[in-house]
């Protein structure tokens, strides 16, 4: 396959953009909602090819599934998306030097945008959407996993991008090979930026051989502390919506930190779990609190190996602190600064715990489940960016876009 003519016509659709007015890219949007809803049974058709091939314990399995309740819910983020301010030519900052000089900062889409994700089709449809509305082309290199899925979507979004008149290389999906992830990642002065979206595997993977910029979205290793001065209630409902929601998302619980003054509630605080068989990886003194109370089967020693894991799955590790300074610490050698949490009623503790900890989403007594595009009312999201250049926690229309500047004068010549 002939992957820079792809670069390339991607590079020239992206221009196209330029020219298209907001009406225009909302009406399409909102086209592409609903020929998603009417296409269902379509990609629901193809998604059961995909889902045929995987094992129904595999972790990504939920990742990959669709079902008519998701895609009605995708095509509502796509729909939310359209009705979002357009993040495009807005003026950052004006300044007017000593000569006259009117210097005028403004946004702009980077141009075309390479996204490389794993088995979830949703994305598909997300990354479309902000990046249209962004003004930016885009190159999808999607997983084998979701080959079927992706494809029936692809048609879908094509058949709209044609009805409309337009260019449909403002959209490319390219093959599930190896061989395509490698051009991506080499298309120097063709792509504007990468965007991996998955699990550690992966992001390293696009860190250490891409030569094109990336932005990192980084494996979600999300820790909640319980506080000596935490609500019970409130934290058993909080660790149970964190832990079980849904456990092959980047925002689930992978450690609960309990301050050893409250480990006499921990029982009462992993009690929701038995009933979704959450297999808890106790450190010595958290396990003797939960022994008499959890399942035999469901309770095991922690190892070392326990902490700083992004499970995935069905699974949480249970770590015991003398002090609030030794939750910090904990945090600090283990997290992968995507989202943590402190369940305490002590305001002084919460402003202490939002100073100190770094990550891109710090939650006082609220689930790290809301760590989410849609959930931050930026519409869909390309991703939950744990770096600190350009953009960091959930990226939406604006982290899709740069800046130029724009320099007005009436002959100004620079004299030194």
């Amino acid at each position: 396959m002939e992957y820079r003519l792809l670069f390339e016509n991607a590079v020239a659709a992206s221009r196209t953009l330029n020219v298209i007015d907001e009406a225009t890219k909302n009406n399409l949007l909102i086209a592409v909602a609903s020929a998603a809803e009417n296409a269902t049974e379509t990609i629901l058709a193809a998604n059961a090819k995909d889902l045929a091939k995987m094992d129904v314990a595999n972790p990504k399995y939920d990742r990959l599934k669709l079902t008519a309740e998701r895609i009605i819910a995708i095509a509502e983020d796509i729909r939310q998306v359209a009705q979002l301010p357009s993040p495009l030519q807005r003026t950052l900052s004006t300044t007017i030097r000593p000569n006259g000089m009117i210097l005028t900062k403004v946004s702009v889409p980077f141009g075309v945008v390479g996204i490389i994700y794993e088995a979830r089709p949703n994305v598909t449809f997300d990354v479309f959407a902000l990046c249209l509305k962004s003004g930016n082309a885009v190159i999808l290199k999607g997983g084998s996993d979701a080959q079927h899925s992706n494809e029936a979507i692809m048609d879908v979004i094509h058949h709209v991008l044609k009805t409309f008149g337009l260019n449909p290389d403002i959209a490319t999906l390219l093959p599930s090979d190896h061989a395509a992830t490698n051009e991506l990642l080499h298309a120097v002065g063709l792509v504007d930026v990468i965007i991996p979206r998955g699990g550690k595997q992966l992001i390293d993977f696009v860190r250490q051989n891409a030569t094109v910029p990336i932005i990192e979205t980084g494996a979600g290793i999300c820790h909640t502390y319980f506080d000596e001065f935490g609500d019970t209630a409130k934290g058993s409902a909080i660790i149970a919506n964190a832990k079980t929601r849904r456990v092959s998302v980047c925002n689930a619980l992978d450690c609960l930190i309990i301050h050893e003054k409250r480990l006499a509630d921990l029982p009462r605080l992993c009690a929701p779990l038995i009933d979704k068989n959450v297999i808890i990886y106790a450190d010595e003194r958290a396990f003797d609190a939960l022994k008499n109370d959890y399942p035999a089967h469901l309770l095991q020693p922690s190892t070392k190996e326990s902490f700083g894991t992004e499970f995935l799955d069905y699974k949480l590790a249970i770590k015991t602190v003398a002090t609030f300074d030794n939750a910090l610490t904990h945090i600090a050698t283990y997290s992968s600064k995507h989202s943590e949490c402190i369940i305490s009623e002590n305001k002084e503790r919460l402003m202490q715990f939002n100073r100190a900890v770094d990550a891109a989403c710090v939650y006082n007594n609220v689930s790290t489940a809301f760590t989410d595009g849609a959930q931050f009312g930026l519409g869909a999201e390309i991703g939950i960016s744990t770096q600190k250049l350009h953009a960091r926690g959930p990226m939406g229309l604006h982290e899709l876009t740069t800046y130029k500047w724009i320099v007005e004068g009436n002959g100004q010549i620079r004299e030194k």
